[in-house]
């Protein structure tokens, strides 16, 4: 194992890991659309995803600074937090963060701490025609200092039934080592699926754009098998016939394939 570079000072580089997952379902008409809209709402609400936030949070080892989370009218949630590397004295600390875990009171919060985030916005919608709904959750995990969101990788993919997923990484800015040395990164990557576990990786078809001389990596996945059942919304197999079983999966499955290509392939 290669030794880690040591650092003179504060460690400069900026680490962002940025998600778009997509869950695609059938709800066959409007009414039922529109219940798997306010479904969704309710189900991934801000309280929700600042539970989701904080423990990511907790998994690549930072800590909780502040959190601002909204919830939108007609529907979808914000969340942001500002992440620290450093431990917080205990005495400026509340406990208002996923039941206990902690939180700086915002009148202690000081610009040299705000350089590290975690966020998510969620957007629900549904397809006017062939009674396909989506919902996207985009994430982004910006870190500086010692601590890596790659860390988190695969508790977020298990987060929210992922069905399409795109994910970014990379490094930006530069650190020194204690020779003076620019480091642009500080940590071997050849590719974002190395971060994730196997037997998520097995579940989906994977392909990598990578641009290494900038430290640019990119990662798109798309769920292999559709267990139909899973993908309808208050509704049963058995309530369809064969060929409308068939026709319903094919177009579950063009939505995803568009989705992962973002063209608009079946458009005639």
């Amino acid at each position: 194992m290669k030794n880690k570079i040591k650092l003179y000072g504060f460690n400069n580089l900026t680490k962002t890991l940025s998600f778009n997952i997509y869950d695609v379902c059938y709800a066959k008409g409007e009414k039922e659309q529109k219940e798997y809209v306010d479904y969704i709402d309710e189900q991934y609400n801000s309280e929700r995803l600042t539970n989701i936030l904080c423990e990511v949070t907790n998994i690549i080892g930072a800590h909780v600074l502040n959190i601002s989370k909204q919830d939108y009218d007609p529907q979808g949630a914000s969340v942001t937090i500002l992440i620290s590397e450093d431990s917080i004295d205990e005495k400026i600390l509340d406990n208002s963060c996923n039941g206990g875990k902690h939180i700086l009171k915002p009148k202690t919060v000081l610009a040299h701490l705000d350089k590290s985030h975690v966020t998510v916005h969620t957007y629900p919608e549904y397809h006017p025609y062939n009674s396909i709904a989506t919902f996207r959750v985009d994430i982004d995990v910006s870190t500086c200092g010692k601590v890596s969101p790659l860390n988190a990788l695969d508790y977020l993919i298990g987060s929210f039934d992922s069905d399409i997923i795109a994910i970014d990484y990379r490094v930006r800015g530069f650190t020194r080592d204690v020779n003076g040395k620019k480091c642009f990164i500080d940590h071997e990557i050849r590719s974002i699926q190395d971060y994730i576990d196997e037997e998520t990786l097995k579940k989906y078809d994977a392909m990598d754009m990578n641009v290494y001389q900038t430290n640019l990596f990119h990662t798109k996945m798309l769920i292999k098998d559709i267990n139909l059942q899973n993908y309808l919304f208050k509704m049963d197999t058995n309530e369809f016939l064969p060929q409308e079983r068939l026709s319903i999966s094919n177009n579950l499955r063009k939505e995803m394939i568009e989705i992962f290509n973002g063209l608009n392939i079946y458009d005639k």
